[in-house]
């Protein structure tokens, strides 16, 4: 007589599930707080160049005229007045576009071992002025500036130095192994009609709790790709060894190239001011559709050069050429365009622009916008759907309780 064997149900998850649901739901709750407070942020940064240009419109743009423009170190003696003398030009911005005013800019680091980004901060302020006339239109600061906040929140939590950009790395890291178990555990066992419903549309009919299981896996599932470059673009200013990964892996070499860098004659007769004016008129000349032009201003070393990038985008860095010149007489000294750099210093420059969405244009800040809309939402739809899992498990409880009552009782 054969013996019949009772069906013993599903087979279980592997242990390798198992693992993977469990680093996705712990890692999760650990790190869901700052991933929140980074996408936001970082979303509300998308568009930081238009809305500021049009709440400062008054300050950042002139009337324009036909004449040419003062010479740059008369612009930047009437920029020096304005901050005092204190507060030293370090860093100038010049547009083609006629109607943009320049940006004079002085930047001091504060107290380094200041536990906020206020602290570390001793000033960084800007005036604009009208290029064709000396003018001061404006003059902010931007160390309280609303989008300059909402950077370092982003960069560093707002705290000061390595602890807070190390909070924020490790952060992302977590953030990059939640996208690759995410995607684990979306992936479903079978591709059928009604996983493929379930795992690209939302039922927006359905009740609250799988309309938010449905944001959080779906959507996640649509951002994955996009939100795994801002992860790692961001990674690559927390992490020196990640920075340098990147680099050998693209530039397929560990010998940064030698770039040669510039000394000024301190034996040749001439001014700071007027090899500076005379390196920058050369600069307009030679590249005539540069966007803009940004520069140092003279260091008071006596060797010191003079630096100068050419930017051929509207907004973006990666895009441009820089030089150095002798501060006494103007002469170049230096160049490096952009075809003289390898794939990994031009991957290392495309950086911040593939990561706030520049690089695409207005089409890739609206996609970077909305990636980092969904990846502010993750945290707080997965807290949604652990928190829902764990009340019903408690619902359970309590029922095999009050069944299991009146048995013990008789």
């Amino acid at each position: 007589m054969i013996k019949r064997t009772q069906p013993t149900g599903k087979k279980g998850k592997s242990w390798r599930a198992k693992l993977n649901a469990w680093l996705h739901l712990w890692l999760g709750l650990a790190s869901g707080i700052v991933v929140f407070i980074v996408s936001i942020t970082g979303c509300l940064f998308s568009f930081q160049k238009e809305i500021s240009e049009k709440v400062h419109h008054d300050i950042m743009f002139v009337q324009p005229q036909q004449k040419a423009t003062l010479p740059i170190s008369t612009l930047m003696d009437n920029a020096q007045k304005a901050l005092g003398p204190d507060k030293k030009v370090n860093y100038i911005t010049t547009f083609k576009d006629k109607d943009r005013a320049w940006e004079f800019m002085t930047y001091v680091k504060g107290d380094p071992t200041a536990i906020t980004y206020f602290g570390s901060v001793k000033y960084y302020e800007a005036v604009f002025l009208n290029p064709y006339t000396g003018e001061v239109v404006g003059h902010h600061d931007f160390k309280y500036d609303f989008f300059a906040i909402v950077k370092m929140i982003h960069w560093s939590l707002l705290l000061n130095g390595r602890v807070g950009e190390q909070i924020v790395g490790w952060s992302v890291l977590i953030f990059v192994i939640l996208l690759i178990t995410g995607l684990i555990l979306w992936w479903p066992k079978k591709w059928t009609k009604s996983t493929k419903e379930q795992s690209f549309k939302i039922k927006w009919k359905a009740s609250f709790k799988r309309v938010n299981y449905d944001l959080h896996n779906v959507l996640g599932f649509y951002a994955m790709a996009i939100a795994l470059v801002l992860a790692l673009t961001g990674m690559v200013w927390s992490f020196k060894w990640f920075q340098n990964t990147v680099y050998v892996v693209a530039a397929r070499s560990i010998t940064p190239p030698a770039h040669k860098n510039g000394v000024s004659d301190t034996t040749l007769v001439g001014t700071p001011q007027r090899g500076l004016d005379i390196a920058f008129e050369s600069i307009r000349k030679d590249m005539p559709d540069a966007k803009r032009i940004g520069l140092s201003a003279p260091d008071t070393g006596k060797a010191a050069v003079v630096y100068m990038s050419a930017y051929w985008g509207n907004e973006v860095y990666y895009d441009r050429d820089d030089f150095q010149f002798d501060k006494y007489t103007g002469k170049m000294l230096a160049k490096v365009t952009k075809k003289d750099r390898n794939a990994g210093e031009k991957l290392i420059g495309m950086n911040y622009d593939i990561h706030v969405g520049a690089i695409g244009g207005i089409i890739g800040k609206i996609i970077a916008f909305i990636v980092s809309l969904i990846c502010a939402s993750l945290p707080v739809t997965g807290f949604i759907v652990w928190w829902g899992k764990g009340k019903k498990k408690n619902k359970k409880s309590v029922k095999a309780v009050a069944k299991a009552a009146p048995a013990a009782a008789v």
